[in-house]
């Protein structure tokens, strides 16, 4: 019988996740002796520019049936708008540092959050390169560590970004939704730096939806996880690290009492041996505004 393992990514987008929300998730993690990978942006919290997406429908949509004024704070309206965006990384060396300590994985979310979802799309090489290595250098001189990866906020890339990722030292990176572990390909290039794709829907894109609530939430999240393939779990420090911590450590409770071994990305790396090649590509998901980067040929479920 094949073992099941976990892939744990969490996302960190804004200093309210970064000072209140990682401790609270290291806790946990700690108490239950998990370590996982941390994508963290260490850059100006400027998520507060969001709100001219409340204009979009769809957005607005998301955003009510998730909560998110609950899950991120009324006080993200005022980040980078009516106040200067504070530096997480400035802010927040200690907390940040204190995880590589611990033992998790540190990457790189982004240097701006809000920057890369907004802009990255429209930006030469250049400001893409330069965004980049602002970021990781910072990262780097908070840790003491080379990150070993970064992830795409909002799974926002492309081919172009992926070949300038190249040129820092990423093991590898998380930027793609998908089934399984590939290598992708760019033009006629494949490139070197291996995808560890989300495989699991997060808590944003399902809370909500064909009856899924609180109550249910960790069981129907359980019975995607599946013996032998490829399990990727995003969480996000401002939402399972805050206002649904509680069902997180619910979850972590579970998961651990059916023998599913909860693992960094990297070591899904050498837990799965096998990988193939794959294109990039730019698709809609349920439950998620906008397009998203997916493993063109993954699994059909996602696409529902």
């Amino acid at each position: 019988m094949h073992e099941t393992t976990l892939g744990l990514r969490i996302d960190v987008d804004t200093y309210r996740g970064t000072k209140t929300g990682v401790p609270n998730l290291q806790k946990i993690l700690s108490l239950h002796g998990v370590t996982a990978s941390f994508f963290f942006c260490v850059g100006p919290d400027n998520m507060g520019r969001h709100i001219f997406r409340l204009l979009k429908p769809e957005f607005l949509k998301k955003m009510m049936r998730s909560n998110a004024p609950n899950l991120y704070g009324w006080d993200i309206l005022f980040k980078g708008t009516v106040l200067p965006g504070p530096v997480i990384g400035k802010k927040c060396r200690g907390i940040i540092r204190s995880i590589a300590m611990d033992g998790h994985e540190t990457g790189l979310h982004a240097w701006d959050h809000y920057q890369w979802q907004a802009h990255i799309l429209k930006m030469n090489r250049s400001e893409i390169f330069n965004t980049l290595q602002k970021g990781f250098e910072s990262l780097a001189a908070i840790t003491g560590k080379i990150p070993v990866s970064s992830a795409s906020p909002g799974w926002i890339c492309n081919d172009e970004i992926l070949e300038i990722k190249e040129r820092l030292p990423f093991l590898y990176n998380s930027d793609t939704r998908g089934s399984h572990i590939f290598f992708p390909m760019a033009g006629n290039r494949i490139l070197k730096q291996p995808q560890i794709p989300v495989t699991l829907p997060t808590y944003d894109e399902i809370i909500g939806r064909r009856g899924i609530c609180e109550i249910n939430y960790n069981e129907y999240l359980l019975s995607l996880i599946k013996p032998g393939q490829l399990n990727v779990l995003t969480i996000h420090a401002e939402a399972e690290g805050i206002h649904c911590l509680n069902l997180f450590e619910n979850f972590i409770r579970q998961a651990l009492s059916m023998k599913i071994r909860i693992l960094p990305l990297s070591e899904l790396i050498k837990e799965f041996s096998s990988k193939g090649l794959s294109r990039v590509v730019s698709k809609e998901i349920k439950g998620r505004h906008g397009k998203v980067a997916i493993q063109a040929n993954m699994r059909r479920e996602l696409k529902k």
